[in-house]
């Protein structure tokens, strides 16, 4: 093929046409990811699940990614910088909890919207047709907790990668500086968005600052989680109450769903903590991660 496609957003991002050559117009990508919401919505209908609105920060780290995919010819949850998905979400000026799609097609030759409309929609259905135990796409767009979605579709040459990130949101954070040093306290508080949640805990979670992957490893399938390395922190117990393991508590619980925490970030060496608060909407749900919210300690 002579051209080169590098589409996002509905604006050309690369271009690169031989003389003479018609450039065919833009694909509308709000028509495709208006597409794709309306099947998401279908299937967590049938699931009896609530429906998700697109939220637009959550579209625009998706289609970021979508196109460094793209354009680096790799499928993985993980950035060229090396930055996974509640990364790019968090520093991009996101506090809430996410859950990441990716899927990818190699031979997408019509640029027409109604051909990309039938591409992403089967990129999509093959996440949801997923079966147990390897469901883990179909179980993010099922998770009853997501309120939010945002969708990142880009096409780069022949090279179709669509990106959906879903969102939930419970929790409404005050200002916290993203950049801190080994070994700072930060104050840390919020409120949850519905009084009649309940928070279960503060989970402060610890990994080393990530290096850029080399392409070889971007491209072999792997999954993403938090890190393993983390401290918890619970609601503090009028005395003389205590936890089995003998600790009051930490937590400052006020009526109405605010909270507070001072959060010391506890390894000497340099990385990033992802601040975790585990929400439950009723108290015989589980709780589940409402927030992502990450901080670069150097």
């Amino acid at each position: 093929m002579g051209s080169s496609f590098g589409w996002i957003l509905g604006h050309p991002h690369l271009t690169n046409f031989s003389l003479g050559l018609k450039q065919e117009p833009l694909p509308d990508f709000a028509a495709l990811r208006a597409n794709l919401l309306q099947l998401v919505n279908e299937e967590r209908a049938v699931a009896k699940v609530p429906a998700v609105a697109l939220d637009d920060l959550a579209t625009r780290v998706a289609t970021a990614h979508a196109l460094d995919m793209a354009s680096g010819e790799f499928v993985s949850h993980w950035g060229r910088d090396g930055l996974k998905p509640y990364q790019r979400y968090s520093f991009a000026g996101g506090v809430h909890a996410t859950q990441e799609n990716v899927s990818a097609a190699d031979n997408t030759w019509s640029m027409k919207t109604k051909d990309l409309l039938q591409d992403t929609s089967y990129l999509h259905v093959r996440l949801y047709s997923e079966q147990p135990p390897n469901d883990g796409h179909r179980q993010a767009i099922l998770a009853p907790q997501h309120t939010h979605v945002g969708f990142g579709i880009a096409i780069e040459k022949l090279r179709l990668r669509m990106v959906e990130l879903f969102v939930s949101k419970y929790v409404q954070l005050n200002t916290v500086a993203q950049m801190a040093k080994p070994g700072d306290t930060v104050d840390f508080a919020g409120k949850l968005l519905k009084p009649n949640n309940a928070l279960s805990q503060i989970e402060v979670c610890y990994e080393p600052l990530p290096n850029a992957p080399a392409l070889d490893w971007l491209r072999t399938p792997r999954s993403y989680s938090l890190p393993d390395e983390s401290i918890i922190l619970v609601p503090k117990l009028p005395p003389p109450y205590l936890y089995a393991d003998k600790r009051a508590g930490s937590i400052e619980l006020s009526p109405g769903g605010s909270f507070s925490v001072p959060i010391r970030l506890f390894k000497d060496a340099p990385g990033i903590y992802t601040v975790v608060c585990w929400v439950k909407r009723t108290r015989s749900e589980s709780a589940f991660p409402a927030t992502e919210f990450c901080i670069r300690a150097e």
